[in-house]
């Protein structure tokens, strides 16, 4: 284990648990990942000695309140490289900046008989609001194909916009196949169509440099569970154009200039009048606190580890007797999803927990894609963080070769989690 490495694990205190005398190995990274001792403890400091509620009083300690979600504010730009602190929402995380902008943009943009374009990888979370949107407003949904190895079928993709598309919405990259978009060309094509792109960010942005000016993307969400940070926070970056013209997706306190019972509410100005009611100022704190943390390692250092894990596991993994992966995009970020013949994705996972090992198992909040791949019950899925090592996938290696059908392998073959 290099010396890098070796810091990072020594970071999250949670790494140090065992179970029945195994220890801890987190493959679930895709998930949620694991939090840094000073992420921990800058969320904890906030609560002991600066809690209060933010924009409402002139007190010490409103103030720093207001100084410390400020500041979390102006981390996030720069984390993105966003244009101004304007653009950057707080929200609870990726569903909730996608239903946001679902709302409100489609609000704006989508009526009867127009298309929303997506793609045949999401998430549940980028598909189920833009398909709640096309209900209620008599809209289609239109889905770009996939081709064999996993990589959306560009052909398809341009081929699927005409006069009716009025909002394009696509991962980062698959939490199931783990396939990496190729924004630049995607939001290029859209913008060539003169059609505003949604990015679901929530299994890139901590794991590889988001420059949202760079890929010009009018939207990016990503949730702060998945990047190191506290969970129930999250960031919509949006273009300041767009933000502007849409209406809150939500209204209360906090968001207003001016209140009677016989006129128009006057909004405030960005980014206030989509954070309505009481913020999450903890986590926001907690968040920001990850983005020093992901920022003093450095992307090239994380990238390059993040890739050799994924690489070497690929590798281990095709050693096991009867195992299969699925995806073989060209571009892939870390995880590998799988099944061993003859025995059930939940048996994997069961007898890999009672080795201490953590995976996720089932249809990973993507029932159409697995649907389409012919996996009624799903797969395994090994995902990687920074701190995940080579020896950690020896081990799962040789825990996976030990695996033997159980009590769901014997079951119907469409039974689902």
């Amino acid at each position: 284990m290099n010396d890098l490495l070796s810091s990072v694990r020594s970071d999250f205190p949670i790494l140090e648990r065992d179970f029945k005398g195994k220890r801890l190995v987190y493959l679930d990274n895709a998930a949620t990942t694991q939090k840094p001792r000073r992420v921990l403890d800058a969320t904890s400091h906030y609560y002991l000695n600066s809690n209060a509620n933010v924009g409402r009083s002139i007190f010490a300690l409103s103030l720093e309140a207001n100084a410390a979600y400020g500041g979390a504010r102006n981390l996030m730009k720069k984390y993105l490289h966003a244009r101004t602190a304007r653009e950057i929402i707080f929200t609870r995380g990726t569903t909730e900046s996608i239903n946001l902008v679902a709302a409100s943009l489609g609000d704006l943009l989508v009526g009867e008989g127009d298309e929303v374009l997506l793609t045949a990888m999401e998430h549940h979370g980028n598909l189920l609001p833009w398909q709640a949107l096309c209900q209620r407003k008599g809209a289609k949904l239109r889905v770009a194909p996939l081709d064999e190895a996993g990589d959306i079928d560009l052909d398809a993709f341009r081929a699927s916009f005409n006069e009716r598309t009025k909002i394009v919405a696509v991962p980062h990259v698959s939490n199931v196949l783990g396939t990496v978009n190729p924004l630049k060309e995607l939001i290029a094509e859209a913008h060539r169509h003169d059609v505003p792109i949604v990015v679901d960010g929530a299994q890139g942005a901590g794991h590889m440099r988001v420059d949202v000016q760079d890929l010009d993307c009018d939207f990016y969400a990503l949730s702060s569970h998945k990047m190191y940070g506290p969970m129930g926070i999250g960031v919509l970056y949006g273009k300041e154009k767009w933000l502007e013209k849409m209406q809150p997706y939500q209204v209360g306190g906090g968001i207003v200039l001016d209140v009677a019972f016989d006129r128009i509410t006057m909004l405030k100005g960005l980014p206030d009048k989509f954070e309505a009611g009481t913020p999450n100022v903890g986590g926001a704190v907690g968040l920001g606190e990850a983005v020093k943390y992901l920022l003093s390692i450095g992307w090239d250092k994380i990238e390059q580890h993040e890739r050799d894990i994924l690489s070497y596991a690929e590798k281990k993994l095709s050693e096991v007797p009867g195992l299969t992966t699925y995806g073989h995009a060209k571009h892939r970020a870390g995880l590998v999803s799988f099944l061993i013949q003859g025995i059930h994705p939940y048996d994997v996972g069961n007898q890999a927990s009672a080795e201490g090992i953590a995976m996720r198992t089932g249809v990973h909040c993507a029932i159409p894609l697995v649907t389409m791949l012919k996996l009624p019950v799903g797969t395994v899925r090994a995902s990687f963080g920074i701190y995940n090592t080579r020896a950690e996938i020896d081990y799962l290696a040789d825990t996976l070769r030990a695996a033997k059908p159980g009590f769901w392998s014997t079951q119907k073959p469409n039974e689902r989690m």
